[in-house]
């Protein structure tokens, strides 16, 4: 079995948690409102301005040993960079105060997630942050993929609101190609457990993230634009 296998293999107890979450069940489907789709751009906001600062942080942490997964943060921080600026502007084009998001603070939830990353570079391993790229990239990819074009027709929003999830459909999908080799180079056990560790520690918080976002619909209600 190869680490990537084991890595998808371990934490499908976590994959399944988040894909049942309401907010990304009816997501799919577009069965969601405006103000849902707003909030979830909101807290993706809030999260992904932190995506370069937390692979620096474990860029920083990364001894010679591990020079090839230097060489990764560093393609990943070029390719990331900005990326929270197209999430605003998503924001704006829906209607929604793109001030009020980028001056606001993140839900409980969200920032207890990046905390949580923070903390295990910090104290524990760093390579541990590979374990946020799975979930992260992961969901975006479905995201984009399916529940995009379901929301799009189902409030009727032009691709001016998606360009965050459309641009991350194709990106990640080379991404996880990219990751799953990538992960397939690491071979210390110590760092295999740190990437499973956070990997099932971010799918439970970023469930808590999706199921914080208000969403008063249920699965057989119709989509509506408040």
């Amino acid at each position: 079995m190869t680490f990537f296998v084991r890595l998808i293999t371990e934490t499908l107890e976590g994959q399944q948690a988040l894909a049942a979450t309401p907010q990304i069940q009816d997501g799919l489907v577009g069965r969601i409102s405006l103000e849902t789709y707003i909030a979830y751009l909101t807290e993706a906001y809030h999260h992904v301005k932190h995506t370069v600062p937390l692979m620096q942080a474990a860029r920083a942490r990364l001894d010679a040993s591990r020079a090839r997964f230097v060489e990764a943060l560093d393609e990943y921080i070029e390719e990331e960079t900005g990326h929270e600026a197209w999430i605003l502007n998503d924001i704006r084009n829906c209607g929604g105060d793109a001030e009020s998001v980028r001056t606001g603070e993140p839900r409980a939830a969200t920032r207890e997630m990046v905390e949580y990353v923070y903390d295990y570079i910090a104290r524990k391993n760093p390579m541990g942050f590979f374990g946020m790229v799975l979930v992260l990239e992961g969901t975006s990819v479905r995201l984009a993929t399916q529940g995009a074009q379901a929301v799009a027709e189902s409030l009727n929003l032009g691709p001016q609101c998606f360009s965050y999830l459309t641009s991350h459909g194709a990106l990640d999908q080379d991404h996880l190609v990219f990751f799953q080799k990538l992960m397939d180079q690491v071979d210390d056990p110590e760092d295999q457990a740190a990437i499973i560790e956070v990997a099932q520690g971010v799918f439970t918080r970023f469930a808590a993230v999706f199921a914080s976002i208000p969403h008063t619909q249920t699965a057989k209600e119709p989509a509506h634009v408040l």
